[in-house]
């Protein structure tokens, strides 16, 4: 057996990360083709902010920066989908209003210690049980809306108006989603930090929107790329003596890179082929009718 395997606190991380790398890509995806991409990132200073008064008010922290960032993302979408603010200054105002609270709650306590330091960062080799829970059962419900909700979901992501056209609840339906997200935005916070959780919602999707041709392929291979960063970035992490955050999220731009390598590759396969048929082509249509003549006498 592997030496990464001897450990319970390995296999704890391993579990959490695998379920993380499914949830976060699988939002991802709908939030990058609605050009939200930095939703996650201010839902990520959200979480901060609830960590910082969990620390102060001796509570559970992750529970109270998941009470933030879902209370926030449905704020956000209310104000975005009833035209009262555009997409990103709504955005803007709950970054920099939640970074502000944050800042000042943790200024007026003992400042940071070793449990926010790894709250920012990701503690993932320190997940517990309670968190296992967490992030298995916000797991099962992503599932089960995903499922119940795809057709919608898809529609909404492409094109809102047709959406509400065709009869969607576009509104309920976007509700729902940006309250996941900040769900699980904190689920992920634990695996990656809530300094670089937006890197695992965003990065792998738009590996997978690279290489896909499909909505149902680009999803598929997003989790995949996430699933692979996650194992890759602990395996480094785990025999190079690095941060298992910095080393999962580094792996996801190296995934991305190779996607992109690997899609300009196909576009010259693809362009040579469509070059050399159409070359060919053009040699049949100016052959010269005497010459083909004397090819067929012959």
């Amino acid at each position: 057996m592997p030496e990464i395997f001897q450990f319970d606190f390995m296999i704890r991380a391993l579990i959490g990360g695998s379920m993380v790398a499914i949830l976060a890509p699988s939002f991802g995806l709908f939030i990058v083709l609605r050009r939200l991409s930095l939703i996650a990132d201010t839902l990520s200073h959200v979480a901060l902010m609830g960590v910082a008064i969990g620390f102060v008010t001796s509570t559970y922290p992750t529970f109270v920066a998941l009470l933030a960032t879902t209370s926030s993302a449905a704020g956000i979408e209310q104000l975005r989908s009833r035209g009262r603010l555009p997409g990103d200054a709504a955005l803007a105002v709950f970054l920099y209003s939640s970074l502000a609270i944050a800042v000042i709650v943790i200024s007026k306590s003992s400042g940071f210690n070793a449990d926010l330091f790894g709250y920012l960062f990701g503690t993932v080799l320190s997940i517990n049980d309670r968190d296992l829970w967490l992030i298995g059962i916000l797991l099962v419900v992503v599932v089960l809306f995903v499922a119940s909700f795809y057709a919608e979901l898809t529609q909404s992501a492409f094109d809102q108006d047709l959406a509400h056209v065709s009869g969607v609840r576009v509104t309920a339906t976007n509700l729902a989603l940006a309250v996941l997200t900040g769900a699980t935005v904190t689920a992920s916070m634990r695996v990656v930090g809530v300094l670089m959780v937006g890197a695992l919602i965003v990065i792998p999707v738009l590996a997978a929107l690279r290489l896909a041709r499909g909505f149902r392929t680009a999803l598929l291979l997003a989790i995949g790329f996430g699933l692979l960063s996650v194992w890759i970035g602990l395996a480094v992490a785990f025999y190079a003596d690095l941060a298992a955050g910095g080393a999962i999220v580094l792996t996801t731009v190296v995934m991305l890179a190779l996607a992109e390598a690997i899609g300009r590759l196909q576009e010259y396969v693809v362009s040579r082929r469509i070059r050399g048929s159409t070359d060919r082509s053009d040699l049949e249509t100016a052959r010269p009718p005497d010459v083909a003549l004397d090819a067929d006498k012959d």
